[in-house]
């Protein structure tokens, strides 16, 4: 029996791929900031700053009145 040519289908396994590498890359950043004695909140406030999507607690002109 040959064996099937897309696990999912031919649209989902490129999502199913991308979905887990881009948690595999998550998951070894968060390991490696930790290590380096920061929280998972300050991981992530200084991912958002470096690709450009700053956090309202860092720009207290951009809070909602």
């Amino acid at each position: 029996m040959p064996s099937p040519a897309h696990l999912i289908s031919k649209v989902g396994d490129p999502m199913f791929a991308a979905v887990i590498g881009l948690s595999a890359a998550a998951t070894r950043i968060n390991r490696e900031e930790k290590e380096l004695g920061r929280s998972s909140q300050q991981t992530v406030d200084a991912g958002l700053r470096r690709i450009g999507f700053p956090r309202q607690s860092d720009h207290p002109e951009l809070k909602k009145n």
